[in-house]
């Protein structure tokens, strides 16, 4: 009952991944109907259900063009899990501020990059140029594109592609 859903708005823009449970809520609400059943289906006592690949909402629901949220797994994701300063991967990275924030370095996707301990501690409290340290790439934020939202469930629910496609 926990496996993701796709949810489209009205017009098959996609909105949201939810869980099952609450797609079979929506669809039995009558807020919502299945475009796509791929993976068989639920039996009840009284019923059988279809268990939902992807619903859609009956009506329009609007809302404004995501953006990402500033948080420390989407800046190590933007940074495809590497330091930003020598280039390895590691499992334990941690943010820092290229111009720290007692400097006047703001907390925004401009100024956050991902470091491996060893380059965080090097760099401390200084700027890049006086650690003598280079950025492999410049920080920015990331577009919030359908591969970028949605694309960790992709390789699992390849059926998901062709409405995101042209989004």
């Amino acid at each position: 009952m926990d496996q993701p859903v796709f949810l489209l708005n009205g017009n098959y823009e996609p909105l949201h991944v939810c869980t099952t449970r609450r797609a079979i809520g929506l669809i039995l609400a009558g807020k919502a109907v299945v475009v796509e059943n791929g993976r068989g289906v639920i039996r009840t006592v009284s019923s059988v259900y279809e268990r939902p690949s992807v619903i859609r909402l009956l009506y329009m629901v609007p809302h404004p063009r995501p953006r990402i949220r500033l948080t420390k797994r989407e800046i190590l994701r933007r940074d495809g899990y590497r330091c930003q300063y020598c280039g390895r991967q590691a499992s334990n990275l941690t943010v820092d501020h290229v111009i720290p924030r007692h400097r006047g370095g703001e907390h925004s996707w401009e100024n956050l990059v991902a470091a491996c301990p060893q380059c965080n501690r090097r760099k401390g409290g200084r700027t890049l140029e006086e650690a003598r340290m280079t950025l492999l790439s410049r920080p920015r934020e990331p577009q919030p594109t359908a591969s970028y939202l949605f694309g960790s469930y992709l390789a699992e629910n390849q059926e998901w592609l062709k409405y995101l496609e042209g989004w």
